[in-house]
């Protein structure tokens, strides 16, 4: 799907990410404390974008402390990331790298 990605803002083909991943779904914790229309919700994630969160982030994590895009925005390596990728055109791509 092409649109516009929840992190850069770029105009790319996106890929969908899911707030809380899909495997973290099962978690008693999880299923205790997430409403199951938040625990399912996604984003629209440009490939670079996607695979840099992947890249500095776990499961574990991603479902814990970053599932918002807001959060995601303000992880200090992300959002370095973030900045350095907005300055680049439209389909280009980069190995994900772990600052």
């Amino acid at each position: 799907m092409q649109g516009r990605c929840s992190l850069c803002e770029r105009e790319e083909v996106l890929t969908r990410h899911h707030l809380i991943p899909r495997c973290r779904h099962h978690n008693r914790r999880n299923k205790r404390d997430v409403p199951r229309e938040q625990a399912y919700e996604t984003i629209g994630l440009c490939p670079p974008c996607h695979k840099q969160v992947h890249a500095l982030l776990t499961e574990k994590e991603l479902e814990r402390e970053w599932n918002t895009i807001e959060k995601l925005r303000s992880h200090p390596e992300l959002s370095r990331f973030i900045a350095w990728i907005r300055k680049r055109p439209t389909g280009f791509r980069c190995k994900a790298y772990a600052a």
